[in-house]
């Protein structure tokens, strides 16, 4: 096994950082609560989510910094500056990002993710003291700043792209579920009550159903943001939300209400035929 895998595995198994890590995913919760906050922070307006992106910001800015510091002349010392004062502006917004989507992490996926937020933060608190050297004339210590804080920022991102890559933390779970396209039976009609969530089998996918009067509503019943069951959530004016995290969609066509859902719902055709109730992947999904 890698060796790198070999640490961040003992990491995982670090069960005191819980002691710390859940009362602040309980405060980043309660902080993030109000839907437009959670809803932005979540990336649910961008399609999928935020804090990816926004991490390209810092790092990106701290490395050309760290490339002019050590490669480049006097002449490329104000431009240097001037993208450590970037990285630290830019950095802001990409611990809440991420914040907000480690609030969500339970187990192991959340202990990595505190430390991977704590490496993040000593790295900024390494790029404000380099720019508070170079700010008063001591451009050598603050290289010295700026190099220490590079290198942590690296450990941070390797825990990072662990979560990402290695547990898939905050990716899309319908990604590779897709139902048939044919008209398949997968409940009698008198099986589904009105107004109540029934989970189906459809050819080794599950399928929520919802009937609203005269209309089978159908959708993926694994959540997109975190895999929750969504015949556990409720519904209300023509929307699920996730009993885990409250992600909401429209039973009419999987769109987003709410996040921290970023990816919106697969959506089910649903007929009636012969007292069964038969269902098939929508063609436009």
């Amino acid at each position: 096994m890698n060796v790198l895998h070999q640490v961040v595995e003992k990491l995982e198994g670090l069960e005191f950082l819980d002691k710390v890590a859940e009362p602040y995913a309980a405060t980043m919760g309660r902080i993030v609560k109000p839907r437009y906050l959670r809803s932005l922070l979540s990336g649910t307006y961008l399609g999928h989510p935020l804090h990816p992106l926004l991490t390209d910001l810092p790092i990106g800015a701290w490395t050309m910094a760290t490339l002019l510091d050590n490669l480049g002349g006097e002449s490329s010392e104000p431009a240097a500056d001037l993208l450590v004062m970037a990285g630290i502006a830019t950095a802001i917004p990409t611990a809440a990002s991420g914040s907000n989507d480690w609030s969500d992490t339970q187990g192991k996926e959340r202990r990595v993710g505190l430390v991977h937020a704590l490496s993040n933060s000593t790295a900024v608190s390494l790029y404000v003291a380099s720019l508070i050297a170079r700010k008063k004339g001591n451009r050598r210590a603050g290289k010295v700043l700026g190099l220490a804080g590079f290198g942590v920022l690296m450990t941070g991102g390797y825990l990072g792209g662990h979560l990402s890559y290695s547990k898939g933390v905050n990716v899309n779970r319908t990604a590779w579920r897709e139902g048939p396209t044919e008209w398949q039976t997968v409940l009698a009609e008198a099986e589904l009550s009105e107004g109540s969530l029934r989970k189906v089998d459809l050819d080794g996918v599950s399928v929520v159903l919802y009937r609203d009067g005269g209309q089978i509503h159908a959708l993926d019943s694994v959540c997109s943001h975190m895999g929750g069951p969504l015949e556990e959530g409720t519904v209300s004016e023509g929307c699920v939300t996730c009993p885990w995290h409250g992600s909401t969609f429209r039973l009419s066509d999987g769109g987003i209400v709410r996040g921290p859902a970023s990816n919106p719902q697969p959506v089910y055709e649903a007929r009636v035929i012969d007292g069964g109730i038969e269902v098939r992947r929508s063609p436009d999904s």
